[in-house]
């Protein structure tokens, strides 16, 4: 089976975006940096590729310039099974310029997408009760798992 690595187009500071995400994640790390060489196109020395790994998926982070810019038509959904972690997660990724959108999704300060969700929004989505939650979940930005649970009671 091949493996698919996400490649994340940056525009200089792929290294900068890297250490924040490795910073949130207690199985994460940066597995190698590339420098561009005298072949450029960025001066030579300068971070060219970052490989890291988040909770063993493995990312490639590319300082390719400015040609190209995240959406929201990709993000990246994290699991949180507390408050306390999508507190942390939320806090750290909207710092320093990040953009709180809504129903858990946010845009962190290099403009990648991100979902902070708890782990049980499947379960309180499900039967009678989803509509409630929903209408709950509406309302917030970063989503509250005790006004979501309370929303399905």
């Amino acid at each position: 089976m091949r493996k698919i690595t996400p490649f994340l187009w940056f525009d200089g500071n792929a290294e900068e975006a890297v250490n924040l995400y490795v910073s949130l994640f207690e199985n994460a790390k940066i597995r190698s940096i590339s420098r561009y060489s005298d072949a450029g196109p960025l001066p030579k020395g300068t971070v060219m590729t970052v490989a890291f790994t988040l909770n063993n998926q493995d990312f490639v982070a590319l300082n390719g310039g400015p040609e190209y810019k995240f959406t929201p038509a990709v993000s990246f959904s994290v699991d949180c099974k507390t408050q306390a972690e999508i507190d942390q997660l939320w806090e750290k990724l909207t710092a320093d310029g990040g953009k709180e959108i809504q129903c858990g999704w946010l845009v962190d300060k290099f403009g990648l997408s991100w979902q902070i969700v708890p782990s049980v929004l499947p379960e309180l989505m499900s039967g009678a009760k989803a509509k409630r939650v929903a209408e709950a979940m509406f309302k917030m930005k970063k989503l509250d798992i005790a006004k979501l649970q309370a929303a399905a009671a």
